[in-house]
């Protein structure tokens, strides 16, 4: 299994001298498995350069895109992937979907002609839409297994697990706290009452996801000192997904979704603390902050 980078940034692209590094593409992450098999998590900017790289190749391409969540950060990349826009390629999307919109739906929405030039149904691949909530799919030799976070709306994690291995992709996500979930409006209730039926600490649904994985991609948008002011927004800062990933018995970690505030040089700062931590507290995983460009294979 390999794992590359195409997109790590949070909420917004941040091109410019100050985030060459670690990028400023919001979130797309290649995995490409046995026989070459192409996985995609998330359709932000970096699945445009991703879609480039395909296109050049002159062949044809058959993937999964599996979208965490319909936040512009993570969908707004795919109306720019080139190899939608070629006949014999085929795709299927996969993510979230509420009552008040389909998944086919969200990801027509953005390319509506008063919002883009060309429309969903003009695209020349073949496009099929699934649909998921908490289950299990197969995605070539693999699986696909998905978990609902914490996260305003619908927002889902990925578990992909083939020959015993497995990357769990958690690009948004927020600490689940039973007091603060009394006031917060904005997580759907039944996904609200799935973290409250949990016995002990809610977080543990997340912690049982990621069990044993080789990898562990997780949002790390925040310092806790910024958490403080940003508590409801959907996302983690480092020392709870430090904890989520010694709970879990993660070999690696890698921290994403970085906030669109912070350069290269914050994000080395907050990797270099995490490292820290880690060597403290005697944790057993390596850490890693994502960056374009970043390949891990194992």
């Amino acid at each position: 299994m390999l794992v590359r980078f195409w997109g790590t940034r949070g909420s917004l692209p941040t091109p410019g001298r100050g985030t060459v590094r670690y990028g400023g593409n919001t979130p797309c992450v290649e995995v490409r498995l046995s026989h070459d098999h192409l996985m995609i998590f998330d359709a932000g900017t970096g699945i445009h350069r991703l879609g480039d790289t395909l296109t050049a190749r002159g062949e044809s391409v058959t993937a999964f895109i599996a979208i965490s969540h319909p936040h512009w950060d993570h969908i707004q990349g795919f109306p720019f992937f080139k190899p939608a826009f070629i006949s014999g390629n085929e795709f299927t999307l996969m993510g979230p979907q509420s009552k008040h919109a389909t998944l086919r739906a969200v990801i027509a929405s953005q390319m509506n002609k008063i919002y883009f030039p060309i429309q969903l149904s003009a695209l020349k691949a073949k496009i099929r839409f699934l649909p998921l909530k908490e289950q299990t799919v197969p995605i070539f030799d693999a699986s696909l297994s998905s978990l609902f976070v914490n996260h305003p709306a619908y927002a889902l994690g990925y578990r992909l697990t083939v020959g015993g291995k497995s990357v769990v992709y958690i690009s948004d996500n927020e600490p689940f706290d039973r007091e603060v979930a009394k006031s917060i409006r904005n997580v759907e209730k039944h996904i609200v009452d799935r973290y409250l039926a949990e016995r002990g600490d809610p977080n543990r649904r997340v912690v049982e996801f990621a069990r044993g994985a080789d990898i562990l991609i997780h949002d790390t948008t925040y310092t806790p000192e910024e958490y403080v002011s940003h508590v409801g927004w959907g996302h983690s800062h480092y020392l709870f997904t430090l904890s989520l990933a010694e709970q879990a018995g993660v070999r690696r970690l890698v921290l994403f979704h970085h906030d669109p505030s912070h350069d290269d040089d914050k994000v080395d700062e907050i990797l270099e603390k995490c490292r820290h931590e880690i060597k403290t507290r005697k944790h057993r995983f390596e850490c890693v902050a994502a960056a374009e460009g970043m390949e891990l294979e194992w």
